[in-house]
């Protein structure tokens, strides 16, 4: 079998023939936050476009790289300002895509209240089970205000734009809302395009109806009953979609509940939710792994190595668990003295939002931790710890395929590509240490090792077992594993979402 005709090359085929059957008379259009392309400003005060960055960005622009869609972002930067207003807020190419942008422009003081107030921390680390309750939040008038002047009228401004786009189509577009920028847009767009049919999806986790309670009444019932103005809501996991079906049971007064088909039925208006677990693009991970640059960084890490290797890549935020997983580094040491000198851990290290004091302060107290080892256990010919403080995605690359252990340790996370990007590239027939608390547990865990967040015991057995495990049985998990996200990768995510859209739309889901 060719290349050409292997399953990844099907895939792409049978994406492609649905979008021309599904696009025929409609057509998509996806809107975020972040786009898949951003400007700057040069010295000479030209502009100058690349891709977007950021996980969401980057899944969905692999997904989409084949199908034909607007995309409608927020004007983030000065650049993306001066783009859209030379543009006339027209439409903007992506490079080596089918895809157009278009910006929708906000007032900063309206982005200002509706990112760095409500979405970042308010909503984020309501949804990533962060906040010390007894201590935090304590939500004042600026949080009033970030809802009032910040987070409903950016909403208002990203559902105008949407409809704006589709002001001259002849039948109503398919639309693809997506995270927890947008949970207010729906309801708007559904005012303004009343046969839309809309998909929101989530990238992050979904807490259940209690733990929404640490925010007003008022904003956490709007918040769900906008979203079911949806035709679909799409989330990561099960264990979200249960926790949606319990959390519009408990606060939206007379909606209807079907768990079995998990159906709401709200104010006459049906929404289904369903999981989605997002992947990563396979084939192209896998050609990237193969690169001139992953490859030279692969033997930069490999001439540091002494032993075994176990891998860490983290963006720098509290919910990533990075301390507890070098305090149980540290006790795995303590306990086991036989492999001082014989195992290295890397840990890659991606800074995410400096700005936020929280995660400064997180960033920190990992440097201390690092030291703290490295001073404890190290010598003049070996480091416990080589930790790389960059976004640098190469490098990342290069080491998930050396490492003998991948160690995942998130107090809760959406997904966690790194536990799929890892099995996918690793040469060494790696073993996965896996958080019950990633959304790719519920995926990965008949191959992984699962370990509690909060349990440093389990943790350390976790990893000896991962070190001593023998070769067979690391073969099996391993090629089990890389087989399971070839098969689900992110072709087979979008395309679960577009077929669904196609159906709900004809009245079949």
């Amino acid at each position: 079998m060719t290349e050409s005709d292997g399953p990844h090359s099907s895939k792409v085929r049978r994406l492609e023939e649905l979008c021309q059957q599904m696009l025929a008379e409609r057509r998509l259009l996806i809107a975020s936050n972040r786009g898949p392309l951003e400007f700057s400003v040069a010295d000479d005060g030209s502009l100058s476009g690349k891709r977007g960055g950021g996980g969401m960005v980057t899944a969905l622009t692999a997904a989409t790289r084949f199908v034909p869609a607007v995309w409608i972002a927020t004007a983030m930067t000065e650049g993306d300002r001066r783009a859209a207003e030379e543009s006339n807020c027209g439409l903007l190419k992506v490079p080596g895509n089918e895809i157009y942008v278009r910006f929708a422009v906000v007032p900063r003081n309206v982005y200002q209240r509706h990112y760095y107030v409500f979405c970042n921390p308010l909503l984020w680390f309501l949804q990533h089970y962060m906040w010390n309750t007894p201590r935090t939040p304590n939500i004042g008038r600026a949080v009033y205000e970030a809802w009032e002047d910040g987070y409903v009228p950016f909403n208002e401004a990203i559902a105008s734009a949407v409809a704006a786009e589709a002001a001259n189509d002849k039948e109503p577009p398919y639309v693809l809302l997506q995270d927890y920028h947008l949970y207010l847009s729906a309801a708007r767009l559904r005012e303004k395009i009343p046969k839309a049919t809309i998909l929101h999806f989530t990238h992050i986790p979904w807490p259940g109806p209690r733990y929404w309670g640490i925010i007003p009444e008022f904003m956490r019932k709007t918040i769900h009953q906008d979203m079911c103005a949806t035709d679909i809501v799409g989330l990561q996991t099960v264990s979200d979609v249960l926790n949606f079906l319990h959390c519009c049971q408990s606060m939206l007064k007379g909606a209807m509940i079907d768990f079995q088909r998990r159906h709401v039925t709200y104010k006459g208006h049906t929404t289904v939710v369903c999981s989605y677990p997002i992947s990563v693009d396979a084939a192209g991970l896998l050609e990237f792994a193969q690169s001139a640059e992953v490859r030279r960084y692969a033997d930069q890490l490999r001439a540091r190595l002494q032993g075994q290797a176990i891998v860490r890549v983290d963006r720098s935020e509290p919910s990533k668990n990075v301390i507890r997983g070098l305090r149980a580094f540290e006790i795995f040491l303590e306990r086991y003295p036989e492999f001082r000198g014989s195992v290295t851990l890397f840990q890659f290290l991606v800074p995410s939002r400096s700005e936020l004091g929280v995660y400064q302060t997180y960033t920190d107290e990992v440097f201390e931790a690092v030291d703290s080892i490295n001073d404890e256990f190290g010598d003049a010919e070996w480091q416990p710890i080589h930790v790389f403080y960059e976004n640098n995605y190469a490098q990342a690359i290069a080491g998930m395929s050396i490492y003998d252990v991948l160690f995942v340790n998130p107090v809760i996370d959406g997904m966690n590509l790194v536990s799929k990007e890892g099995p996918l590239v690793n040469e060494r027939d790696g073993v996965l240490v896996l958080s019950e608390l990633a959304g790719s547990y519920e995926q990965l865990s008949d191959y992984a090792l699962g370990v509690t967040p909060t349990d440093l015991e389990g943790t350390l057995r976790a990893l000896h077992r991962a070190l001593v495990m023998p070769p067979d049985e690391r073969r099996l998990r391993a090629s089990a594993l890389k087989r399971l996200v070839q098969e689900e990768d992110i072709c087979f995510w979008l395309e679960r979402q577009l077929r669904d859209l196609m159906a709900v739309s004809k009245g079949a889901l």
